[in-house]
């Protein structure tokens, strides 16, 4: 259970905007969100004395590790990204948006004959368009209502749709003209498909067209002195308009763009963007960088190469707003316009909704450069100080910056792997992670059976290849024995295999010649930690004494009572359960076992995957498929003679012939019975 206090905000960094702020567990998962007019007071009350609290608010504030928010400019936007984020993470102490299955949409059957405007949950269905989500399904039934004065579309169901058809009365909608009525011919297909598709358009947040069609409208009517079509088409338009206040569109059009905006200092600049999709914001993205020598236009050229140079071409918007045109705002536009396939315009909005949502934008910019300086000044600290502290309590020279811990996954002897995970400067460095299949000894000459490999004998293998590599990439194998590790000698030592194929010998030199980057082990650890006690320490200790590697230290972490080992040392070193460097060991074993076990679960899953036609010579796995295509399955195969499998094709008669035999031998044998007693005969 967390400490609250540990991740409190200081005074005064929480903002007095109205905005959406996001609650997250120790393991970085979205656990609450919410919106508030003020973000200030209304995060200040979740961290009051817990008694004070709701229970269950209690148990969120305590479950929680961190929280952050995102500003925005009304509720009315807050309230739609509440709704976006909840659908998007599903937090678990949401409970109040989920009282139902699903998220209810507004849905149009744009597949049907007469498309209907309905309220919808569960998967999403082919020929159906969607809009929301939204909080309650009476939200979309008011919209609806409201909307059906300006497009009368068809809302009823199929059954009450028949009935209408074959009595030739309309529904009540149809008689106060909510509906247009095509179950009793009143339009056509076409126009009421046509009623739909603006329907549809509307709900898209191409907004602007409708009310100025009915705005010309009205004025038409009463110029023409008909005031009573005129004040209906004025009450269309407050019906529009009141149904676009609920929207929580940001634009008034159907706008696709993407707002960025940054805030910087002289080291780093923090970037934001918000995805604008028909006219409201879809998502947001954040990123820190640093800025080195770079002014702003350079930065956001950099940054859109970034950005979009992976895209999928839908992905890229009509228009890309950022804060300072990039270096050759030309050459952007042009590529963004040729990997769209479309037009794009790169500019710098100067006034109206659009630079008014590049500020929003821009304060979610300067709060998270904020957070960032204040946690990576926390960061730094606490990971200087682990370090610090493992080179006092290790007695090492120098503090370890770059660890590798070792851990062995098995079950019973089967399927055994290892794992090495690799962190520098108390950060993990996961594209330096790697993963072995333990292979084990055999019995030699006699036997030829694998020799049972426990967890020592298996951290002896990995060791041994992995420092192994190190010397033949960083310093030249020169007489090495590839089958032992030992320079110059032999041993009946095993190997382990990575999944990196990392079993070839390779050239010396810590620098590969073909692609100008570090071998895999080129580079000794300043540390090394084994999972386990003092007997697997003194048997990595003896690997690297057989290596004559000296520059590494070794320890071993104990899970039981968290005592840390030391080679030859009968008595452990114990660090204090709040010591900054026992807390990293931690994170390093508990990193280094989950890679392993899963690593190891996947190779069982891989195992326990066979076929009664493994082990045929000259079957591959596309010829078994070819097989169960053809007669459905190994029972009818086992029926089939060699003629009948020669006339798959790819089969000849040898093959025929060896999958029959095969079949024949692991065919199950019935047993003998006499039938008069029932005795089983031998």
């Amino acid at each position: 259970m967390a400490d609250p206090t540990t991740y409190r905000p200081k005074p005064g960094e929480i903002p007095t905007d109205p905005g959406v702020y996001r609650f997250r567990d120790a393991h970085g998962r979205v656990i609450y969100v919410g919106k508030a007019k003020s973000l200030r007071p209304r995060l200040s009350s979740y961290f009051q004395d817990i008694t004070a609290l709701h229970p269950r608010t209690a148990t969120m504030v305590t479950t929680a590790a961190s929280v952050e928010w995102t500003v925005v400019r009304t509720e009315v936007e807050a309230l739609q990204l509440e709704y976006s984020w909840i659908k998007e993470f599903d937090p678990r102490f949401n409970v109040k948006y989920r009282d139902d299955k699903s998220y209810p949409f507004l849905a149009v059957t744009m597949g049907e004959e007469f498309p209907r405007a309905q309220v919808m949950r569960g998967a999403k269905r082919k020929g159906t368009r969607y809009f929301g989500p939204y909080g309650h399904a009476w939200a979309i039934r008011e919209t609806l209502d409201l909307l059906l004065r300006v497009f009368p579309v068809r809302t009823c169901s199929s059954g009450v749709f028949k009935r209408a058809t074959a009595s030739g009365r309309p529904c009540l909608l149809g008689y106060i003209d909510k509906c247009s009525a095509p179950c009793v011919g009143r339009v056509t297909p076409d126009e009421h498909r046509a009623i739909a598709e603006d329907f549809c358009d509307f709900m898209a947040g191409n907004t602007t067209r409708f009310a100025k069609r009915l705005e010309t409208r009205m004025k038409e009517a009463a110029a023409e002195l008909d005031f009573e079509q005129a004040a209906r088409l004025r009450d269309d338009i407050g019906a529009l308009t009141k149904a676009l206040e609920k929207q929580a569109v940001v634009l008034g059009d159907a706008t696709d763009a993407d707002v960025f905006a940054l805030a910087d200092d002289d080291l780093e600049a923090a970037v934001q963007v918000f995805h604008v999709r028909g006219g409201r914001i879809r998502g947001q993205r954040g990123w820190v960088v640093e800025k080195e020598s770079e002014d702003l236009p350079t930065l956001v050229e950099h940054l859109l190469l970034q950005v979009y140079g992976d895209a999928e071409r839908d992905a890229i918007p009509r228009e890309v707003l950022v804060p300072t045109a990039p270096v050759d705002v030309e050459a952007v536009t042009e590529w963004l316009s040729s990997v769209r396939g479309s037009a794009v315009s790169v500019r710098v909005p100067q006034r109206g909704d659009k630079r008014t949502l590049m500020e929003t934008v821009r304060r979610n910019a300067e709060q998270s450069l904020a957070r960032h300086k204040v946690a990576r000044a926390g960061d730094l600290t606490l990971r200087s100080k682990a370090l610090q502290e493992l080179q006092d309590y290790l007695g090492l020279d120098d503090a370890p910056l770059r660890i590798e811990c070792y851990d062995v996954s098995h079950v019973q002897g089967t399927n055994v792997v290892a794992s090495m995970v690799v962190f520098e400067d108390g950060l993990a460095r996961k594209s330096e992670y790697r993963r072995f299949i333990v292979r084990g000894a055999t019995a030699g000459d006699e036997g030829g059976e694998p020799v049972t490999v426990d967890d020592t004998a298996a951290m002896r293998e990995v060791l041994m290849r992995r420092f192994r590599r190190y010397l033949e990439d960083a310093e030249g194998a020169g007489d090495l024995d590839l089958s032992t590790g030992v320079v110059g000698g032999s041993s009946d030592a095993p190997a382990a295999s990575s999944t990196d194929d990392d079993d070839e010998p390779s050239a010396s030199g810590p620098i590969d010649p073909e692609t100008g980057r570090p071998r895999r082990f080129a580079y000794p650890p300043s540390l090394v930690v084994v999972d386990g006690g003092l007997p697997q320490v003194n048997a990595a200790q003896a690997v690297l004494d057989e290596l004559g590697i000296e520059e590494v230290a070794l320890v071993g972490l104990a899970k039981r009572l968290e005592e840390v080992w030391v080679p030859r040392d009968d008595h452990p070193v114990i660090l204090p359960r709040t010591s900054e460097g026992l807390y990293l060991l931690q994170r390093l074993r508990d990193e280094a076992h989950r890679f392993a076990i899963t690593f190891h679960r996947q190779r069982r899953s891989k195992a326990m995957t066979t076929s009664q036609l493994d082990g045929i010579p000259g079957l591959g796995a596309s010829r078994q498929k070819a097989l169960l295509r053809h007669f459905g399955s190994v029972k009818r195969l086992r029926s089939a003679d060699t003629t009948d499998i020669m006339a798959v094709p790819g089969f000849g008669r040898s093959l025929a012939s060896a999958v029959v035999n095969h079949l024949a031998e692991g065919a199950p044998q019935e047993p003998a019975v006499n039938l008069t007693t029932g005795e089983v005969l031998e």
